[in-house]
C-alpha cells in the first residue's frame, strides 16, 4: 500500500489537530461538553446502565479471548450503535464483558489514541470516518509516519449528516447550487469569501460537502475556503458569524436549526441516498490476537445496530445518547431526525423515514457489513480531489484486501444465527448514484472521475 501519497501530509494533519485543541476548549461550554478528559489523552471517564440483554450459551470453543477492549467514540449518532451495545448488554451477551466505550475529544485525539493503543493508555480501535483506517494503517496521518495496520469490521450507519448554512444565506442557497456562481464569486471579491467546516480533511464530511459544491458548479478549492473545525465549535462559529455552512453528523447540523441562527441546506441522504457513513475499525495486531473477541464484538454490534433499526426504540435510544455521558445535548434534537423529520429551517420540511439513519439495514439492503465497493469510492473520491495519486486506483485491490476484513463479518453473523438473506455474498453493492445524476461504476471507477467537471485530478 505504498501508493498512499504523502499528500495528505502530517503537517495538514497537525493543524487539524491544533483546530482540534481550540476546539475541545470551546466544547465545554457548548451543549454539554463532556467532563475533564483522562490524563490528557483526549478520552473522558463514562458512566454506562446495568446491563439488560441476557448471556448468550457460549460454546467454550468460542468463547473471546479477553472480555476487554476500548473503543473511541464521537459524540454524533454514527456512534449509537457502539454506545448501545454498551448499555443495553449486547457486548456483555457474548462474553465481552468490559468493553469502554470511550469518548474522543475530537477526530485528531482518536488518532492519537488508537497509535498509542489501549496498553499505553489510548484506544484499541472504535468509530471512524473514512479511509482514516487506511491512512492509519499506511502511516500518512500519524506522528513520525508510523504504520499502524488497522482493519475494517463493520459499518455503523448510512446517512445522519447535513449541511448547515448560515441564515443569512436563506434563500440564497439550498440544496441545488446550479446558479449560485456569481454569488459565491461576488463573496470572494468583497473579502467575505464564504467559509465552510468539516470534522476532518480528507475523509467523510469532508467528501460530502466538496460533492455538494462541485454539482452545483462551486470549486470547493477556488471558490470557497474550507477549514477543519470539530463539530460542537461549529455552533459557536455560526453564533459569532465566522463561519458560513459546516458539514458534519447529527446532532450538531439540526442543533443550527433549533438554536435559530441557521438551516439546513441538504441532508446526505439526499446527496447520495443510503450513502455508507462511519465504520468500526480496529487496530490488526488486536484483532490477529483476539479472532474470538473481535468476532464477540461483532455479534454484539449486530444485535445493536438491529435494535437501533426498530423504531420503536428510537426515543429510548435517543434519551440514552442524550445522555450528559454521551452526547449531552436535549433529547428533542435527536428524535425527529430518527425518525426522518427534520424541520430544515428554511421553511423546508422532511417527513420521511427513507432519510433517517439506518444501521441494520436500509433500502439496499445491508448496511452493517462493509462494502469493499464502498472502500473503493471513498479511494477514488481522495483521487478527486488530490489526497491520493491516480495509481491508487491501479493497486485498489491490493489496498482494499488488506485493510477490509468483511470475511470477518460474514463469519460473525454465521455463527450469531442471522439469516442468510440478511448477509451479502458479494463484497459489492453495485453501482452508486447520485442527486446530480452522476453514476460510481465500481467496476470501472475511472469513469466515475472522467465524468466530474471539478476535479483535481486529470484522467
Amino acid at each position: 500500500m505504498s501508493q498512499f501519497s504523502s499528500q495528505v501530509s502530517r503537517r495538514k494533519f497537525l493543524v487539524t489537530a491544533g483546530a482540534s485543541a481550540v476546539g475541545s476548549v470551546l466544547l465545554k461550554g457548548c451543549l454539554g461538553n463532556p467532563p475533564t478528559d483522562n490524563a490528557g489523552t483526549g478520552t473522558v471517564p463514562t458512566t454506562t446502565s446495568p446491563a439488560v440483554v441476557p448471556a448468550a450459551n457460549i460454546n467454550p470453543a468460542d468463547a473471546p479471548e479477553t472480555p476487554k477492549v476500548k473503543l473511541g467514540y464521537i459524540p454524533i449518532v454514527e456512534a449509537a450503535p457502539l454506545i448501545i451495545a454498551k448499555e443495553k448488554g449486547f457486548f456483555a451477551k457474548y462474553g465481552m464483558t468490559e468493553v469502554d466505550v470511550s469518548k474522543q475529544a475530537n477526530w485528531g485525539s482518536a488518532r492519537d489514541n488508537v497509535e498509542i493503543g489501549a496498553a499505553g493508555g489510548g484506544v484499541d480501535g472504535g468509530q471512524w470516518q473514512m479511509p482514516m483506517p487506511y491512512l492509519i494503517s499506511e502511516g500518512k496521518i500519524t506522528k513520525g509516519k508510523a504504520k499502524i495496520p488497522m482493519y475494517v469490521l463493520a459499518q455503523l450507519n448510512t446517512q445522519g449528516n447535513g449541511i448547515a448554512v448560515a441564515s443569512k444565506h436563506k434563500g440564497k442557497i439550498g440544496l441545488k447550487l446550479d446558479g449560485t456562481k456569481a454569488l459565491f464569486a461576488q463573496l470572494k471579491s468583497t473579502n467575505a469569501q464564504f467559509t465552510a467546516a468539516y470534522t476532518f480533511p480528507g475523509v467523510n464530511q469532508d467528501f460530502w460537502i466538496r460533492y455538494w459544491f462541485a454539482a452545483g458548479g462551486i470549486d470547493p478549492d477556488a471558490d470557497v475556503k474550507l477549514l477543519t473545525v470539530p463539530a460542537a465549535q461549529t455552533v459557536a462559529n455560526m453564533k459569532t458569524g465566522t463561519m458560513d455552512a459546516f458539514s458534519t453528523g447529527d446532532p450538531w447540523p439540526y442543533r443550527i436549526v433549533k438554536d435559530g441562527i441557521g438551516y439546513m441546506a441538504a441532508l446526505t441522504a439526499e446527496i447520495w441516498p443510503d450513502h455508507p457513513e462511519e465504520y468500526l475499525a480496529i487496530r490488526a495486531d488486536w484483532v490477529d490476537k483476539h479472532p474470538k473477541a473481535t468476532k464477540a464484538i461483532l455479534k454484539g454490534l449486530m444485535e445493536a445496530q438491529q435494535w437501533c433499526d426498530d423504531f420503536n426504540n428510537r426515543q429510548e435510544m435517543s434519551q440514552i445518547l442524550a445522555g450528559r455521558n454521551y452526547f449531552g445535548v436535549p433529547v428533542d434534537v435527536l428524535i425527529n431526525p430518527f425518525q426522518g423529520i427534520y424541520e430544515m429551517g428554511d421553511g423546508r420540511k422532511i417527513d420521511d423515514k427513507k432519510m433517517a439513519t439506518y444501521y441494520w439495514k436500509d433500502a439496499r439492503g445491508s448496511v452493517s457489513y462493509p462494502y469493499k465497493s464502498h472502500d473503493l469510492w471513498f479511494m477514488t473520491e481522495s483521487v478527486r480531489w488530490g489526497f491520493l495519486p491516480p495509481d491508487t486506483l491501479t493497486n485498489a485491490k491490493t489496498i482494499i484486501d488488506k485493510v477490509n476484513r468483511g470475511d470477518l463479518w460474514v463469519e460473525a453473523a454465521k455463527e450469531a444465527g442471522i439469516a442468510a438473506a440478511d448477509i451479502p455474498t458479494s463484497d459489492s453493492r453495485g453501482v452508486e448514484k447520485f442527486f446530480d445524476g452522476i453514476s460510481f461504476d465500481p467496476a470501472d471507477p475511472t469513469a466515475y472521475l472522467k465524468s466530474l467537471k471539478i476535479k483535481k485530478v486529470q484522467v
